[in-house]
């Protein structure tokens, strides 16, 4: 009978909730609370601390990324070698896996740092929280901004409490300006237009729990999604009211008129470096202490006429062993990592209360992906540097394979992908790196997903 109930009826697409003299499409949730992380600034309390992810799409050329050895005493694999100069502040870490997400290669983007359970077929699912949207509440309520989301290309990395993406800004003017522009119009107009957008939610509740009443199961997720969504664009809009008073960072003109060159892809390099030069100043500024940035997409991105190479790295990764394909794919790791070097270059070169910006920042570099080929997704390739003052020791590679293995044979394809196919330790989670790294962000939580325990050899 309950079939019945909820199949016979149906929202007409037209149909809005009304209340006060406003109307909107769909209903409000009662449940649906504003998160602290758009809670109004307070002064500082305590030294920022903050974190930036950054994600590489498809995985590496694992058969050429693979450090062999564990320890203080490791060389750098080809692709990694310019990290050398930074070989005191970063950690590269093999072994990890999401165990929620083994051999179901779909979304392994999306939940990188949420480590959501992905259904096996690839269908639809309902991501959970990211681990940058938990450190954005505790760090985000003293700057004006509680995360910044970027993608160069591809979408967003991250996800709010309700497991909704949070839209991904990939315009660096955009960027620019929302960070450090000069608003326009006068702080009356800007407050009487946020304040005419109201709660437009909850206005129409009545309204919208007479609808819910009727609804099944899928079609309240559904809206429950919608309805998220649009009160996130609600508490933003309160939180920019509250900081009208506190004037934006003043950029000098040299730095403004570098930051707002137009570039695009075809000038990869440039381009990249714009993304990580507008992170940098996010950071020195402390306009936010959170940063997500998605390099390229896993399906069409990451082509680099600068060195040639016009496949995407999802082409390149589904190289079925061509040598030309390996070496191209090679190739683009090298260039990935000496971005990611530019960028720690820039940390390290900029003072946070007399240390290195890269002290009070802990930089997260990787994949949900060990290699495309056959979508192996352990052991998968990630590089921690940073963030000494936070509490993390760097300097070593840690190793969650040997212990087990023995010793690597890179020269044997077939056998190497195994271990980049099925985790040699079960317990060696990335959900165990993302708990360390969002206790250092004094978020207060035991566990993080499926989570065993926090990295001690990371720790200092």
């Amino acid at each position: 009978m309950s079939n019945i109930n909820v199949n016979r009826w149906r929202v007409n697409r037209r149909q809005v909730l009304r209340g006060a003299g406003v109307s909107l499409a769909l209903p409000l949730l009662n449940a649906m609370e504003k998160p602290s992380l758009y809670a109004a600034p307070r002064p500082a309390d305590s030294p920022a601390k903050r974190s930036v992810f950054l994600y590489i799409p498809n995985g590496v050329n694992t058969l050429t990324w693979q450090i062999e050895k564990a320890g203080t005493d490791y060389e750098f694999s080809d692709p990694m070698k310019s990290l050398e100069r930074h070989r005191a502040e970063v950690t590269p870490i093999s072994g990890l896996h999401h165990p929620m997400v083994i051999g179901k290669h779909h979304n392994c983007d999306k939940v990188w740092l949420t480590g959501a359970n992905v259904p096996a077929d690839g269908g639809a699912f309902r991501n959970t929280v990211s681990a940058d949207q938990l450190m954005a509440e505790v760090q985000g309520a003293s700057t004006r901004f509680a995360s910044l989301e970027l993608a160069i290309e591809g979408h967003s990395l991250a996800w709010s409490r309700d497991g909704i993406p949070i839209p991904a800004e990939r315009n660096t003017r955009t960027v620019f300006n929302r960070l450090f522009g000069v608003e326009s119009r006068s702080k009356s107009e800007v407050r009487r237009q946020l304040n005419r957008r109201g709660s437009i939610l909850d206005a129409v509740s009545d309204d919208a729990n007479r609808v819910l009443r009727k609804l099944g199961t899928e079609d309240r997720s559904k809206l429950d999604e919608y309805l998220t969504a649009v009160r996130q664009v609600e508490v933003r809009t309160a939180r920019a009211e509250s900081w009208l008073e506190i004037p934006k960072p003043k950029i000098e003109p040299s730095e403004e008129a570098h930051l707002t060159r137009k570039l695009d892809m075809s000038q990869v390099t440039e381009y990249y470096r714009l993304f990580f030069d507008l992170m940098v100043l996010a950071l020195r500024t402390d306009s936010t202490r959170v940063i997500t940035c998605m390099i390229c997409s896993e399906s069409n991105g990451g082509a680099i006429p600068d060195i040639g190479i016009s496949q995407t790295r999802h082409g390149l990764s589904h190289h079925n062993g061509d040598p030309e394909q390996l070496r191209r794919l090679t190739a683009t790791d090298t260039f990935l990592v000496e971005q990611y070097s530019y960028f720690l270059d820039q940390l390290k070169a900029h003072q946070d209360n007399g240390a290195p910006l890269l002290d009070t920042t802990q930089v997260l570099w990787g994949s949900g992906m060990a290699y495309g080929h056959s979508h192996g997704n352990a052991n998968l390739p990630t590089i921690l540097a940073g963030g000494k003052a936070l509490g993390l020791k760097h300097g070593q590679h840690v190793d969650f394979n040997l212990p087990q293995i023995g010793k690597y044979d890179v020269t044997n394809s077939e056998g190497h992908y195994r271990i980049c196919s099925r985790p040699v330790d079960g317990n060696a989670r990335l959900s165990n790196l993302l708990l360390t790294m969002l206790q250092r962000m004094d978020v207060e939580v035991d566990r993080f997903q499926d989570s065993v325990a926090p990295i001690s050899e990371i720790l200092a």
